[in-house]
């Protein structure tokens, strides 16, 4: 398996020709590397005018692996070749690294870029990319994966004080200034920083390290002469500066502003599974801390964090969960018997929510509301605790991505084990931590009675082992001695019925009233409504049988948009025209499959006997999506008449040279399990005076075809992190 690293952009508030002056500094030798060895110059060559200096170099490390397995292997030292290419012109250096010993079973690759910053010419970028490749080690492969990594990732951590190391050796030395190359003033290669009695040396004669050693990044030094208020503000400046550039990349200063301290290695996931979704989900990017949580909650492993993450993108948009906050109104008798509440802060700064589970009905609000109702108002507080955590991130000046539940069982007795009510908990359960997870910083249970056991094997099962390690639980009044509730929560605010002194405004329950009981039928109905208010609809694609969608144009120049994901299986997608009106939408004979189509519809409008270019026309060109993309775009109609949008099953390429099948092509195909495939999908069509309305709206864009709709469901969670939200593709179909 291939192992990848992408870091952060790196931000030394240093010009680049200074800090080139530091790089160059690192040699001949560096004692803060000791596993640098050597390095013999194979090529070096400088443009005319100088403005240009390539150096090509062959290093030696000494890699900190066990003695038996460098006897194995039968070398001491690691080879690199390194290929650097300095331009002073376009204040550039970019590195460019591979190894030369065991080339033909490890592969290992790593660029590295310092460039001016986009809007600050005084500053320099520095950003990394890096891949290892184990083919075959003497069998010892998964040995040296893990030295490898380890050992770079203290590398990229270590090499994060080398520059500032030596900056503040140029400083000390009186040299706080580098000339920028000018055509006039040609720099040798030879050239060095010269004495401090010397008030402007020439750009330094470029250096080389093996860069998969130790990464050229650094910490940024303005928390030493800023004070904490403007460091906060520039690192907020600094966040939108970045957010808007068209790389849309982190900055590592806002990663651990806003984010935390993470390992280099889980930043570069982050950063990957960032650029993932900005490729297959554009304009509907949750936010950074989003992300990072879904990663959290699968230990990083990018695969698994990938794949709970696109299918919780997937729920929030088919029932609008981003909207919840706008659209959700508490019913009544939630209001009134519904025992919890937000009551401030813990000492973290985490928000703190406050539920009298024991004094809660939890029978009459399940018959009084039903399940989905109960489901709902949970996901609208969790809603609201993402909203609350990113609040405390602005006012503490911390990343603050959780929040704190107390939970008081005072009360609790064998009425709260009534089996619907159980079971209505074990789903909001469920569904919390498919699509929240590493929301919850701790939970304090406190007051537990005798039945709680029973309680707690019920539930326990369904909670995941890092949530159930966050738990701490005191029986009787425990919670008010040592290691007690102080500890987590100031004096000041505990509530009054947990002896505090702080008045709490969470509700006190009490039973809810027989006469608000809702009938099972009633309830069952009301639940349908909730979870079917979605614009999206659900269909089944089969090898054969194609799902089509008929839309009649009145009007040319009306705009077709879409908005569709691929939940399962790869599709291609086409959009036909026709001056005939199809058939009756016939439904597939799902028979021949041997499978029935549970949650989505298969309608075909084609007609066998139809002929493409005669009977009906192609208008866009095909398009070829992955299981997991999400897909949206916009056509406008050059004829009325009837077009059909058809999600069609992808048939995996035969190989060229043979008519055998390819095993790829085998294991794609066994993937998708009775060639089925789903996607989820919205259509809306605009009339040619609403589309010249829009028009308008989106001039500035520079393109009046990026049109989107209005109404498609794009995630609220991209509202801080991205930029890049219209559709580029000039078929006007984007991912």
């Amino acid at each position: 398996m291939v192992q990848k690293y992408q870091s952060p952009v790196r931000v030394y508030k240093h010009p680049f020709e200074l800090v080139m002056a530091a790089y160059e500094r690192r040699f001949p030798t560096c004692h803060l590397i000791p596993m640098f060895v050597a390095s013999d110059v194979v090529n070096e060559e400088s443009s005319e005018d100088g403005s240009t200096h390539r150096v090509e170099r062959r290093c030696a490390l000494d890699v900190d692996a066990p003695r038996l397995l460098k006897r194995i292997a039968g070398v001491d030292y690691v080879y690199f070749i390194q290929k650097n290419t300095l331009n002073r012109k376009e204040r550039t250096l970019h590195i460019e690294s591979h190894n030369e010993t065991f080339s033909n079973r490890v592969i290992i690759h790593e660029t590295c870029c310092y460039s001016v910053h986009p809007e600050n010419e005084d500053w320099t970028c520095f950003e990394q990319t890096a891949s290892l490749d184990i083919k075959s080690f003497f069998g010892f492969e998964s040995t040296v994966e893990k030295i490898a990594m380890k050992q770079y990732a203290s590398s990229i951590k270590k090499g994060k004080e080398i520059i500032e190391y030596y900056l503040k050796e140029l400083e000390e030395e009186g040299i706080t200034h580098v000339s920028r190359w000018t055509p006039s003033t040609i720099s040798l290669p030879s050239s060095r920083p010269t004495s401090p009695s010397t008030n402007t040396p020439d750009i330094p004669r470029l250096a080389v390290i093996p860069a998969v050693s130790v990464p050229l990044s650094t910490e940024d030094s303005a928390s030493q002469d800023v004070k904490l208020d403007n460091s906060l503000l520039q690192a907020d400046s600094l966040t939108e500066i970045l957010a808007g550039t068209p790389e849309d990349k982190l900055d590592a200063d806002y990663i651990k502003r806003y984010l935390g301290d993470l390992t280099p290695l889980q930043e570069s996931c982050l950063i990957r599974l960032r650029i993932w979704l900005q490729e297959t989900h554009k304009g509907k990017i949750p936010k950074d801390e989003h992300i990072l949580r879904f990663l959290r909650a699968r230990d990083f492993n990018m695969d698994r964090a990938r794949e709970i993450l696109c299918q919780s993108l997937t729920w929030r948009k088919q029932h609008q969960v981003d909207y919840l906050l706008e659209t959700w109104t508490s019913p009544q008798v939630l209001q009134d018997y519904y025992t919890g509440g937000w009551h401030h802060h813990d000492r973290d700064g985490r928000p703190l929510y406050i539920l009298r589970l024991g004094q809660m009905d939890t029978k009459g609000l399940v018959r009084a509301l039903g399940e989905e109702s109960l489901l709902r108002h949970v996901l609208s507080i969790n809603e609201e605790g993402l909203r609350r955590c990113e609040e405390n991130t602005k006012v503490f000046g911390r990343p603050i991505s959780c929040w704190t539940c107390l939970v008081d069982l005072e009360g609790l007795n064998m009425r709260h084990l009534w089996r619907p009510g159980v079971k209505a908990l074990l789903r909001i359960i469920e569904v919390v931590e498919a699509n929240y997870p590493e929301t919850l910083g701790r939970l304090l249970i406190l007051r537990a009675p005798r039945v709680f056991p029973v309680l707690w094997t019920l539930v326990s099962p369904f909670i995941d082992e890092n949530t159930r390690k966050k738990f701490l639980i005191y029986a009787g009044n425990d919670y008010q001695g040592p290691g007690g509730l102080v500890d987590y929560i100031d004096k000041e605010i505990i509530p009054d019925f947990l002896a505090g002194e702080c008045m709490c405004e969470v509700p006190e329950g009490g039973l809810v009233p027989k006469s608000m009981y809702r009938t099972p039928e009633e309830l069952e109905n009301e639940d349908v409504r909730l979870w079917t208010e979605t614009i999206y609809q659900s269909a089944s694609i089969f090898k054969g049988a194609p799902h089509e969608l008929l839309i009649e144009i009145i009007d040319a120049s009306s705009v077709i948009t879409w908005d569709f994901d691929v939940c399962k299986g790869d599709i291609v997608f086409n959009i036909y025209h026709s001056k005939r009106a199809p058939q009756l939408p016939r439904k597939d004979p799902l028979g021949a499959h041997g499978i029935t189509s549970p949650g989505g519809n298969n309608v075909q409008l084609i007609d066998k006997s139809w002929t493409l270019g005669q009977d009906y026309s192609m208008v866009e060109s095909p398009l070829t999506c992955k299981e997991g993309e999400s897909v949206q775009g916009s056509h406008i109609t050059r004829w009325p008449g009837f077009y059909i949008l058809q999600w069609r099953f992808h048939n995996m390429p035969a190989c060229s040279a043979t008519n055998l099948p390819r095993v790829d092509d085998v294991l794609a195909t066994l993937q998708v399990s009775s060639h089925k495939c789903k996607v989820m999908y919205y259509t809306e069509v605009l009339g040619s005076e609403d589309f010249r309305t829009a028009c308008c709206d989106v001039q500035s864009l520079g393109s009046m075809t990026s049109l989107e709709s209005s109404h498609s469901g794009f995630s609220q969670l991209s509202a801080a992190t991205t930029s890049s939200s219209q559709s580029q593709s000039s078929s006007m179909i984007s991912r």
